[in-house]
């Protein structure tokens, strides 16, 4: 399998459908009979189970959509319980975030999967530890971006910085994805015909608000019909990686 087979996925934000998005993207690939599995390099924020087994709700809609059981493959080095900055729940635990485990625990996913879908947490420079970020990490592993916007107030803004900050890094960018959350934003459609203007990348859709019976609940992953529900509005990009 190439190095760059795959994609990673990052936001404008924390909470803007990353998760919803690697998801769907696993999904789609994966009707293409590509072997297609979800990474993340660090979560932060767990729950238990009903068998009171702890569990993070990102690799667990990534398990769900690569269609892997708990027993096979650990899809992230560092799960961390509370949900904050990564690098600060790490210190805490007197940890530090080391990215040669992050980049080893991914070359070791790449053994299983003809296409990685990796999720980055929070936004593209997120800090990792004291020297190094997601972005780092990004580059590192050398995959194509695919940034989400979450569509709300604000996001015109944060979505051109993220843009910038991908460019300014020599990062590849394979296009990026509107997400409308729970409630559709005011100037929709304006808003989208703006950052279509000013972002020079593929524009892979729009996913609309997910109907009620699909939304996710809290301490719980995205549903296989979620995941199929935004797959059906969103594209892969012309020259997929895999």
């Amino acid at each position: 399998m190439s190095k760059s087979a795959g994609f990673f996925v990052t936001g404008t934000d924390t909470e803007v459908g990353k998760t919803l998005v690697s998801g769907a993207l696993i999904v789609k690939l994966r009707e293409q009979q590509i072997n297609a599995i979800g990474f993340k390099p660090v979560v932060a924020g767990t729950y238990k189970d009903t068998s009171g087994i702890t569990l993070n709700e990102d690799l667990e809609t990534l398990r769900i959509a690569s269609n892997l059981s708990h027993s096979k493959l650990s899809l992230c080095p560092y799960v961390l319980d509370k949900p904050a900055a990564p690098h600060l729940v790490a210190a805490q635990q007197g940890l530090k975030l080391e990215m040669s485990m992050m980049t080893a625990a991914f070359q070791n996913i790449q053994k299983h999967a003809d296409c990685i879908v990796v999720e980055g947490a929070g936004g593209l420079l997120v800090p990792l530890n004291q020297d190094e970020d997601l972005g780092g990490f990004a580059k590192k592993i050398d995959l194509p971006i695919i940034f989400v916007v979450g569509m709300k107030l604000g996001c015109l803004n944060h979505a051109l910085l993220t843009y910038e900050a991908i460019k300014a890094r020599n990062l590849k960018i394979a296009g990026w994805i509107a997400n409308a959350l729970e409630e559709e934003m005011p100037l929709l459609q304006g808003n989208l015909q703006t950052l279509r203007a000013r972002i020079d990348a593929p524009f892979l859709g729009l996913i609309p608000s997910l109907p009620k019976e699909l939304q996710k609940a809290t301490d719980s992953p995205y549903s296989i019909e979620a995941l199929h529900f935004a797959a059906k509005h969103i594209q892969l990009p012309i020259n997929n990686q895999h």
